[in-house]
Formats: structure tokens, C-alpha cells, sequence
């Protein structure tokens, strides 16, 4: 209705493109216009100036052939000063883009790895905004921002990498698990070591003080009853004890049969062989 009278209304963010008989004749700024339609005059069309995003999915392989889907965001907008070059010298911006895109990124990935093109997204982002920023700047077109939101390998390839992270992860923890039973079984070996040499100290001080009291107790019978030797009081304490063994193998309610010779002349061959055992151990420890 305001073009019928003369009058056009360009809203904020935008600009209107006029001809006049069919050839470009202005931009119009946003405001209030007058268009002498009579004159010939009109509004060919309008232009946004708001910054646009395109995402584009571009299917690629890398350097190890492995393909992968890279999705890029494009951040554009039209340059207030060059409207007239957005305006007439593209027919569809949105495809002009991604052509480049296509372009740029089919040209990058192949020469990277599976991994470094997921640890060189960054750098792969950067080509595309510098070839894509001299490309649209002869078009009238700003690129604000391109990222690369996303690299998405084949499911099988990703099933794969997460067997792969799984299995190494399993290996380490094997590795830890085996590392903590050799401490283990160090410090049960250790243990064992020291309660044997405890023991035998234990032993040896045992035995050293049977030992101390038969000469005590021998000495002292020595001079209680003259007359007797050393070698007879010794024969008595070690007769003694042999029956003392005796009775309690008998009232063990656990032990064994066991058959040894019984008799006088047994216990005096069992009464040597006691005394040349502890007279030997004695003179070992010492």
C-alpha cells in the first residue's frame, strides 16, 4: 500500500535494493522512503543483514581410510556496504557455501589420521573460514565464525576404538593387579623369613636353658648326696624324663603307635644317645 502512494518501509537489519527501469539504482537503509513509482522506480527485493547459520554435513575419508562424517557450522552474514554485489551476484548463497566447504574439507581430512583429524578439528576450522572468508568477500558476504561441531565415524569404527581403549585399559589394570600380588607375595615371604628366624631363636634359647637347668640341676644333686657323679645324676634326670615321655605318649589321645626297645639296657643306650644329643647341641651353640 505504501509503494501505491509513493512511500516504501524498510525494516531494522535489512536493506532494500531499488531499480529503476530494470537497472540497479540504490540500496535503501532502513526507514521511511519515498519510490516515485511513476518515474519507474521499485524495490527489487530486500536484504537481511542478521548473521545466518548453515550446518553442513560433508562425508569424507582420512588418511587411513577410515570415513568419517564431519558437520560444520557456518556463521555469514551480508555486508551493509557491498549489497549490491550480495544481492545480484548470487543466486543461492546457502549452496555457494557449502560448495566451498565441500571443497575444503575433502581436501584437508585425507591428509590427516582418524586421530589427529579429531586433535586438528580446530585447524581444520580455520582452513575452511580463511578459503570460505576470500571466496564470499567478492560476493558481498561476511563468514563470522565457522566450527567443527562434530566428526562422526562409521559405528563400526567406533565400536572398534572403544574395544581398543577398553582392552588397553584392561591391560593396565592387569599390569596393576599383578604389580599388588608380587608386593604381596614379597611381603608373605618376608613374613615367613622373619617368623622362621624368630622360631629358631626361640628354639635355640629353649634349648639353651634345658640345658642350663640339667647342669644346674645335676650339680646341685652332685652335692647333695656325696659320692655320686655327675654321670649318674644325669643318668637319672634323662631316665626320668624318658618315662615321663612315655607316659605322655600313652595318655595322648592322638598319638600313634609308636614301637621302641624297652628295657634296661634300652634305657641305658637311650640315656647315652640323649646325653651325646645335648652335649653335641651345646656345643654347637657355643
Amino acid at each position: 500500500m505504501g509503494q501505491t502512494f509513493g512511500c516504501i518501509q524498510v525494516d531494522q537489519s535489512t536493506v532494500a535494493v531499488t531499480e529503476q527501469f530494470g537497472k540497479f539504482s540504490d540500496v535503501l537503509e532502513p526507514g521511511c522512503h519515498c519510490m516515485p513509482w511513476c518515474c519507474g522506480y521499485f524495490v527489487a527485493g530486500q536484504l537481511s543483514l542478521r548473521v545466518q547459520q548453515l550446518d553442513i554435513r560433508c562425508e569424507t575419508k582420512t588418511k587411513d581410510n577410515v570415513f568419517v562424517t564431519v558437520v560444520a557450522s557456518i556463521q555469514y552474514r551480508a555486508l551493509a556496504d557491498k549489497a549490491s554485489d550480495a544481492f545480484y551476484k548470487l543466486s543461492n548463497t546457502r549452496e555457494q557455501i557449502q560448495a566451498y566447504v565441500f571443497d575444503v574439507i575433502r581436501a584437508s581430512v585425507p591428509k590427516l589420521d582418524l586421530d589427529s583429524t579429531f586433535e586438528q578439528k580446530n585447524d581444520i576450522a580455520k582452513t575452511v573460514e580463511s578459503e570460505l572468508e576470500k571466496a564470499m568477500s567478492h560476493y558481498g558476504y561476511e563468514i563470522v565464525q565457522t566450527l567443527i561441531v562434530d566428526i562422526e565415524p562409521d559405528v563400526h569404527v567406533k565400536r572398534a576404538m572403544n574395544e581398543i581403549n577398553a582392552a588397553a585399559r584392561m591391560r593396565v589394570a592387569a599390569n596393576e593387579k599383578a604389580e599388588a600380588e608380587k608386593i604381596l607375595q614379597i611381603k608373605r615371604a618376608e613374613g615367613d623369613a622373619e617368623s622362621k628366624y624368630l622360631s629358631g631363636l626361640g628354639i635355640a634359647r629353649q634349648r639353651q636353658a634345658i640345658v642350663d637347668g640339667l647342669r644346674d640341676s645335676v650339680l646341685a644333686f652332685s652335692e647333695s648326696v656325696p659320692g655320686t657323679s655327675a654321670k649318674d645324676v644325669m643318668d637319672m634326670v634323662l631316665i626320668t624324663q624318658y618315662f615321663d615321655t612315655m607316659k605322655e605318649i600313652g595318655a595322648s589321645s592322638k598319638s600313634s603307635s609308636v614301637f621302641i626297645p624297652h628295657g634296661p639296657g634300652a634305657v641305658r643306650d637311650i640315656a647315652s644317645q640323649i646325653r651325646d644329643g645335648l652335649l653335641q647341641g651345646q656345643a654347637s651353640m657355643q
